[in-house]
């Protein structure tokens, strides 16, 4: 007889090869077919509500790695939470308005935008924006992300736009928005305001200077110094700015030296930094004739150094003894503390650049020059007129624009702004009610809100929701009333935003409006800046969540580090100064950048980036997600070639086991499980092993930490299954009869690791384990159509050990590691070849005692060979020899009781009892 082929070793026909790129196609159109996402919302409809609300991309390129994390993430979070009995919708959203459209459509159609009207222009945007939805949305259902993709929300679309107008309104009427001229953030290129969110910092190259103020008016307070060489020293290391000039601020409390150098000049500047200036002057020696306090010198006079012009002596606290000479050049179109402190003194606004950045004529000969072109001019003509004191050349860390990435300037122009000075308190209680992932979130958000007193929320952009405010012709008030906010929401949620540039005031404005100001009706004219992109997507929770799905608070936001100040941010505002509620999110969640293997950033000069479609032609949108929750999010997140490589061994390692499972589960029903009372202690231990992986795999899920999850279930099956309880089980499930307990045993617990590890892992391994799902048994209460559809399951505790049976299951591996060490050596001095070829004499200390009352048989099995004898002594010892008796042919165990059936002679009496059961097999 060929015992080979009574043996139970029947095959599922599930791949050891997962051929991913290929097969996940296949598996979505399925998913389509099933109407996977409204069909889990079917199933769950009447739990609790889980809402994760999208924060919107961009809609201006291809996806890219940064986006495949993030949409990685909220779909673990979405599943995970359906899978324990939440209700969890999903509307993915993009982002459509501003300066990335605009900046990507001029770049990448080449259009002539100037010589285009502004309908013209935004429908162009309108049309790119979608395309690159319809890009994005192809590459993130390609990952497996469920949601409602035919039914995104779109800030660019009229009914969100109608809706972010009210928001407008609601935010005008509660007085928190005003137009003032204050510096701001601004692009010279794109000739636009920028939000604090669109500012990057770079290394900058730079000269920076120290320059002499003459005296002009002491106010008689320093009689007895020679006034023509007496000078205040300032420092700056923009030398642009130095026109702008119109005070100098000093420490009101801080101790200031004039000091006399050899040269006889007279100079004041702080005492503290004296030995440093007069140092970088090129003075060894130098003389502190006397000190005063900065108070002492308010409200003086200084000539300014090339302009004819004075500069006022002014007192400000945040002038620092860390840097400079404490003495602060003071312009007050450059500068937000220069604004603040100048306007305290009374003094006018002077503005000498213009949107392109080039200087007025307030400048003086600078007039036409970019702020680039005058800085070595300015430099020179100081060099020349004496008034420089010294200079310097460093690298200094400076604000550059995000998306043409060229340095921007702080410069004062007209802008509507809100105030967030006037709901700030409100604003920071709302942080308090909100759960922060990680816990820190919240001082990060706290201090951002404190530190901010306005919100610049206007844009000389063409591509954006134009700011719904009207100018009356007569007293040329701003207007902005409750009928005139319905007015252009109604319009817009008709015939879109171009009609602010298509209709004249009149058309817009309700028949017989008149001015709440003059209350005449003379005409109106329009306003021409749009808001902030981060008011569009600050108003999402009311124009898109609220206002489509009907419910507010989201549950959760979860976006990338920047976006404290960014969306987070906004969302808050926008919630607290417009609605008068408090934050629009329970749960704040962040995840960190995508870098390359070295931790650098990823950019296509470089050649370090990874695009998502070549992973998931290459390894699989599995892979992909598998590598987001292998990741700790809340730091960096590398991405290499050779990161997919290593993922990829831990990958098959998972879907080994799940084939291991599958293909000794063939034929079994899972509707007739082992009883517990039943099942062997080997498998009730891997059943309270995978009690304990459930327990603390719920934790990690219930703190968004999916690295855990990936890393607890890949040792499990590495450590406990593989190495330990699959090694062991082969013979019982290959050998035993295929219907008898002690393979039934087994078989249940199996199934209870298989059907547990699949629902756990489905969140983050989508495909695999719902390929898993579909070639598995299942209990007539499940829904075998997707794992989705089921619950996790909670620990089997009517399976688990004791405590103190499973420290003796301890104790066994630990022997069996010592046994697994001295078989190796008797295998290489040829005292044996394979383990089941040996007999193993075990001596135990009384610790282990209990060996010696277990099974012989099950213990041989335990250790893989096949015979043990156990003594109980002082220390451990681990004797291998060759096992005594023959072969079985069937098991090739090596017994003495081999051939005791005469009717088969060469099997041992289990494979005998097991083989004369069968049919004859010839």
């Amino acid at each position: 007889m060929e015992y080979k082929k009574t043996l139970n070793m029947s095959k599922s026909g599930f791949p050891m090869r997962a051929g991913l790129a290929q097969r996940e196609p296949d598996m979505l159109k399925h998913w389509e077919e099933i109407d996977l996402y409204n069909e889990l919302l079917k199933k769950n409809e009447g739990k609790p509500l889980f809402s994760l609300h999208d924060g919107p991309p961009f809609s201006n390129g291809a996806l890219h790695m940064g986006h495949a994390l993030n949409k990685a993430l909220k779909d673990f979070i979405t599943r995970s939470y359906a899978m324990r009995g939440y209700y969890t919708p999903y509307i993915p959203g993009w982002d459509n308005h501003g300066m990335p459209i605009e900046s990507a459509i001029i770049k990448q159609n080449k259009l002539n935008h100037k010589a285009m009207s502004v309908s013209e222009f935004r429908s162009a945007c309108h049309e790119f924006a979608d395309h690159y939805i319809d890009v994005q949305r192809e590459g993130f259902k390609r990952m497996g992300v469920v949601g409602d993709w035919e039914h995104p929300y779109k800030t660019m679309d009229p009914g969100f736009e109608a809706q972010e107008v009210r928001v407008f309104g609601k935010m005008y009427q509660n007085g928190h928005i005003y137009k003032g001229l204050k510096p701001v953030y601004w692009c010279p290129h794109d000739e636009t305001a920028l939000a604090e969110a669109e500012i990057e910092y770079k290394d900058d190259p730079c000269t920076t200077v120290y320059v002499k103020f003459p005296m002009h008016d002491d106010l008689g307070k320093l009689p007895q110094l020679d006034h023509s060489k007496l000078y205040f020293v300032i420092w700056t290391t923009t030398i642009w700015t130095l026109p702008g000039n119109l005070a100098i601020a000093l420490h009101p409390d801080e101790s200031y030296a004039v000091v006399k150098a050899p040269n006889g000049e007279l100079y004041i500047m702080a005492e503290a930094l004296t030995e440093k200036v007069m140092k970088i002057g090129g003075f060894d020696s130098y003389e502190i004739v006397e000190t005063h306090p900065g108070s002492f010198f308010e409200n003086m006079l200084a000539d300014h150094p090339f302009l004819p012009k004075t500069s006022r002596l002014v007192l400000a606290d945040y002038v620092t003894m860390d840097s400079g000479t404490g003495c602060v050049h003071t312009a007050p179109g450059f500068g937000a503390d220069d604004y603040v402190t100048c306007k305290r003194y009374g003094m006018d606004m002077v503005v000498p650049v213009d949107d392109q950045g080039k200087h007025t004529a307030y400048a003086g000969k600078y007039e036409g020059m970019t702020t680039d072109e005058s800085n070595p001019v300015i430099l020179q003509d100081m060099k020349d007129n004496g008034s420089l004191f010294a200079s310097e050349d460093i690298v200094h860390s400076y604000p550059h624009c995000w998306r043409c990435k060229k340095p921007i300037i702080f410069r004062a122009t007209p802008q509507w702004f809100c105030s967030v000075d006037s709901f700030k308190d409100e604003a920071i209680a709302a942080c308090e009610d909100v759960r922060w992932v990680p816990a820190w979130g919240k001082d990060r958000m706290r201090s951002m809100i404190l530190e901010r007193t306005d919100w610049c929320i206007s844009r000389q952009r063409r591509w954006g929701l134009p700011i719904p405010v009207f100018y009356c012709k007569d007293c040329g008030k701003p207007v902005c009333t409750p009928e005139s906010i319905e007015a252009v929401a109604e319009l817009f949620e008709k015939e879109g935003s171009n009609a602010w540039f298509d209709r004249d005031a009149a058309d817009i404005l309700p028949k017989g409006f008149t001015c709440p100001h003059c209350g005449k009706s003379a005409g109106f004219d329009k306003e021409t800046d749009t808001l902030d992109g981060w008011f569009d997507s600050g108003s999402t929770h009311f124009a898109a969540m609220e206002r489509d799905q009907g419910f507010w608070p989201a549950t959760m936001y979860i976006e990338g580090l920047d976006q404290y100040r960014g969306w987070f941010q906004s969302s808050l505002l926008v919630a607290v100064g417009a609605l008068g509620r408090g934050a629009p999110f329970k749960e704040c969640l962040t995840h960190g950048w995508t870098v390359d293997g070295e931790g650098k950033a990823m950019h296509k000069s470089l050649g370090n980036g990874m695009d998502p479609a070549e992973i998931f032609a290459k390894y699989g949108a599995d892979l992909l997600r598998l590598w987001a929750g292998s990741s700790d999010y809340h730091v960096d997140v590398r991405c290499s070639d050779e990161i997919f490589k290593q993922l990829s061994q831990n990958y098959l390692k998972f879907r080994n086991t799940a084939k291991f499972c599958l293909d000794n589960l063939v034929g079994f029903d899972a509707d007739h499980l082992v009883e517990p009372a039943d099942m062997l202690p080997l498998d009730k231990w891997a059943v309270t092993r995978l009690n304990d992986l459930l327990t603390k795999a719920y934790t990690a899920y219930d703190n968004y930490e999916f690295h855990v999850v990936s890393h607890m279930i890949n040792d499990f099956c590495v450590v406990d299954l593989s190495s330990f309880y699959f090694d062991i089980l082969k013979d019982r499930l290959y050998c035993d009869e295929a219907e008898g307990l002690s393979r039934r045993s087994a078989q249940t617990a199996l199934f209870l690791i298989l059907d547990a590890m699949t629902r756990l892992f489905a969140p983050i391994l989508a495909f695999t384990c719902d390929e898993i799902w579909l070639a598995m048994p299942h209990r007539s209460c499940d829904d075998a159509r997707n794992v989705l559809f089921n619950e996790m399951v909670l620990p089997y505790n009517g399976y688990a050990l004791s405590e103190g049976e499973m420290a003796q299951w301890t104790r066994i591996a630990a022997l069996r590691t010592a046994v697994n060490g001295a078989l190796e050596t008797a295998r290489a001095d040829k005292t044996i070849g394979k383990s089941l070829e040996a007999e193993v004499d075990l001596t135990v200390t009384a610790e282990d005692a209990f060996l010696a009352d277990m099974d012989a048989a099950a213990l041989a099995d335990l250790f893989i060979v096949s015979q043990v004898r156990v003594d109980v002594g002082d220390e451990l010892k681990v004797a291998v020899r060759p096992a005594s008796g023959a072969k079985c042919a069937r098991c090739w165990k090596v017994l003495p009781t081999v051939g005791s059936d005469a009717a088969h002679p060469d099997l041992c009496p289990r494979c005998a009892a097991v083989v004369s059961k069968l049919p004859v097999i010839e």
